[in-house]
């Protein structure tokens, strides 16, 4: 079985190790001139199901609870420390709804909180723990599957190349290249993130935080070396490099509501991307002839990926067609009734 992977990514990155791990010949194409250089780039690294419950449809925490056992056993890249949600005292009312929204929680006060996080000792008098949760850097992480790939003799990359112009026959061609295919896929959008880094000594954190806003939400992630991503943008618009001074702002000022050292650390590095996201903010595997498509991953991509790698697989080697992810191609087949 010849598979050619178009796009190095998170998506197209899992994929070609599922294909390369089932014993397929996989060449991974990708324009740019190494791995995970597009918005898998600037991903927060949350494998967060059930946080996500919150603002996401149920699917996304079934299929990212794969995501859990994916990124600490099959690539062991994430740390298991689970997540907290905080809100400042007049915000405590969107404290109670994401409460009603998700799952697997434990509401705690501000002396376990302390415990958690000593660096948030006083600042949250409430909190939610989401202890099965965890975190990855997904540079490490995209870096770690690139790896893989490179040591396996029935896997190669080709970087620096479009699409049109790789050469050879394949039996499949899975295409993972997110925004870029929409001059294949009808109704795909881009969704903009921005993201900074800030690097500082004056806090540490173990596990990412969520701080509950009305208009700016944030997360701050830890990563190596004192620094911290922070992110939460979520604009509808297709500029995709252009980081804006205003969401700089906000993000800061959030961030500050976490702990002031936030706001008056360096900013080591700034970012943004467009999301692939379709009207309904879920992902689809997409049939055409022998080209699939693994799109509309939204903001969810490490959380995701693993699960569509895997099904496409399974789509490949037995047929096997998922109801919730193929409904096109369960239309093709006259299935959709049994839906």
């Amino acid at each position: 079985m010849r598979i050619r992977i178009i796009g190095a990514g998170v998506a197209g990155l899992t994929a070609a190790y599922e294909f390369a791990r089932r014993g397929a010949e996989v060449e991974i194409v990708e324009r740019e001139e190494g791995p995970g250089r597009g918005c898998s780039w600037y991903a927060g690294g949350m494998v967060a199901p059930w946080c996500e419950l919150d603002s996401a449809e149920p699917l996304v925490a079934r299929l990212g609870m794969e995501a859990l056992v994916y990124w600490t056993h099959t690539v062991p890249v994430a740390e298991t420390r689970g997540s907290l949600v905080v809100a400042t005292p007049r915000d405590q009312a969107d404290l109670r709804q994401f409460a009603r929204r998700t799952a697997e929680f434990e509401e705690i006060g501000g002396n376990r909180l302390a415990e958690l996080e000593p660096d948030l000792a006083g600042r949250f008098s409430r909190a939610l723990f989401f202890p099965k949760e965890a975190h990855l850097d997904p540079r490490v992480a995209l870096d770690a599957i690139a790896r893989r790939l490179t040591a396996m003799s029935n896997a190669r990359f080709r970087f620096g190349m479009d699409a049109g112009d790789a050469d050879g026959e394949a039996d499949w061609t899975v295409d993972c290249r997110g925004f870029a295919a929409r001059d294949r896929l009808r109704g795909l959008r881009g969704v903009k993130g921005e993201m900074m880094v800030l690097n500082t000594k004056d806090i540490a954190l173990s596990r990412p935080i969520r701080l509950l806003h009305p208009r700016h939400p944030v997360y701050v992630v830890p990563r190596l070396d004192a620094n911290f991503m922070i992110g939460a943008t979520q604009i509808e618009n297709e500029e995709r490099r252009r980081v804006t001074a205003r969401s700089i702002v906000d993000l800061v000022n959030a961030a500050h509501a976490i702990h002031p050292a936030l706001a008056e650390a360096e900013i080591a590095e700034m970012g943004s991307d467009l999301r692939p996201a379709f009207h309904d903010n879920l992902p689809r595997i997409i049939v055409e002839g022998r080209t699939i498509f693994i799109n509309g991953l939204f903001r969810h991509g490490f959380l995701l990926a693993p699960s569509l790698a895997r099904q496409t697989a399974d789509f490949v080697f037995g047929g096997a067609v998922s109801q919730e992810l193929m409904r096109d191609e369960l239309s093709r087949l006259g299935l959709a009734e049994a839906v």
